[in-house]
């Protein structure tokens, strides 16, 4: 792992402006750009994060383009670390600056072609765009992670927050420093996993966005009840797929205070 910036920012929760705060102030966010090969990543944790005083890390998943989503990770670091925690996340493969694949290519053009055309988006077409990023992105992230439990400011057990919810379920079920996950419904996942969801039985909070124009209702639903997990819950809200209400992150925060302190 490679640090080639870093700066200090404004503590301000879910701000997501970047902006900087004063050098030793205890609200401020330290935020590291990183590379780990060819793989561009972010870390923030929070000022007071020190060898002798580490911190729990949360890792966030986002769709691709780390670019464009920035204002976004960097809104749910701050809020992240003004509750202790840091937060690390990674480019997906395909996205962003990372080389472009011709078969993930087609297979997101025949996804639009079959959203727009209304109606199911047939399985093969989901399976052909979602299992091999899962199988490229899982092992990168685990990776990522060797490097950063590395660092003396942090600490184990870890989480996850949301993303692309199928590379979650594999990081869930084959990653043991993962104790809980915090899943977003809102991205394809293929009938193929669905077995393995029914084997994860970590901690899971599941945030549902009830009119979510571009997420099959009944197959999020569907798939929560398929994990395994005892401890499941289910926060479902009314709006579309960024209409996430503020209070849903200081949820998601209790959850992650209960199980990674």
């Amino acid at each position: 792992m490679r640090f080639i910036s870093e700066q200090l920012l404004d503590g301000a929760d879910g701000g997501g402006d970047g902006g900087r705060g004063e050098v030793g102030d205890g609200n401020s966010v330290r935020q590291r750009e990183f590379t780990l090969g060819d793989v561009p990543g972010y870390l923030w944790t929070p000022a007071s994060a020190s060898p002798s005083a580490p911190v729990p890390l949360i890792l966030l998943g986002h769709p691709g383009d780390l670019r464009r989503m920035y204002p976004r990770l960097v809104g749910r670091a701050q809020h992240s670390a003004a509750d202790g925690f840091a937060t690390a996340t990674i480019e997906l493969p395909g996205s962003g600056t990372r080389p472009r694949s011709e078969p993930a290519e087609q297979a997101r053009a025949d996804l639009r072609q079959a959203i727009q055309a209304g109606g199911p988006v047939p399985d093969e077409i989901v399976e052909r765009l979602i299992l091999p990023l899962v199988k490229a992105a899982v092992p990168e992230w685990r990776t990522t992670l060797d490097a950063l439990l590395a660092l003396p400011e942090l600490h184990g057990p870890v989480g996850i927050a949301g993303g692309v919810i199928a590379i979650a379920i594999r990081l869930a079920l084959t990653e043991p420093r993962i104790a809980a996950a915090g899943l977003f419904a809102g991205s394809y996942v293929p009938r193929s996993m669905f077995t393995e969801a029914r084997q994860v039985t970590i901690p899971l909070h599941v945030l549902l966005q009830w009119d979510d124009e571009g997420n099959d209702r009944q197959a999020a639903l569907d798939l929560f009840d398929a994990f395994g997990s005892k401890e499941k819950t289910l926060h479902a809200n009314m709006g579309g797929h960024t209409g996430v209400p503020h209070f849903a992150q200081d949820d998601s925060g209790r959850f992650f205070a209960r199980h990674l302190r």
